[in-house]
């Protein structure tokens, strides 16, 4: 339990110390790619980006730095979603776009899902499917992610993998 804690608050003090700010970064395409105002994150989504780099460190690979700019684009896609009511990746090559000119991304990945009830449901999920285990084990440096219920209470969950130049 300690080290749950440990990890918890390293995650904390690493989430809370990257810059939210990227002044020149424009609005664009309002129902895709709109910069907004990020929500409080979830305990959800803390435990999900934990449970990921705690897979990484067992295979021997990198901690992923949490990125509030990829966020932004988890956020908009999760909420894309809920609205289609559908779990899909339509507009990807534009976060990707989005993500390669902002963030410098030379690499870009995503893993979507829906209908999950929990952190350790959606993660095992994306472990047991050989292409979204390959997006977590692949070889990024930045990740986010976000996790949104819809008015029935469904979560949807977008995770956005890149690779920084």
């Amino acid at each position: 339990m300690k080290t749950k804690a440990f990890i918890t608050a390293i995650f904390l003090i690493g989430f809370l110390s990257q810059s939210c700010s990227k002044d020149s970064t424009p609005s664009i395409d309002k129902e895709v790619n709109s910069v907004l105002l990020l929500d409080d994150i979830k305990s959800i989504e803390i435990e999900i980006l934990e449970l990921i780099n705690s897979h990484r460190i067992t295979k021997n690979l990198e901690a992923l730095q949490v990125d509030e700019l990829i966020r932004t684009q988890t956020n908009n896609h999760t909420n894309y979603m809920i609205k289609q009511q559908s779990a899909s990746h339509d507009y990807f090559f534009q976060r990707k776009e989005f993500l390669e000119t902002y963030a410098e991304a030379i690499q870009v990945s995503e893993n979507v899902a829906a209908g999950y009830t929990n952190a350790q449901s959606v993660v095992r999920a994306w472990l047991n499917s050989p292409s979204h285990k390959s997006n977590i084990e692949d070889d990024h440096s930045h990740f986010n992610v976000s996790a949104n219920k819809d008015s029935e209470g469904k979560w949807y969950f977008t995770n956005i993998f890149i690779k920084a130049n």
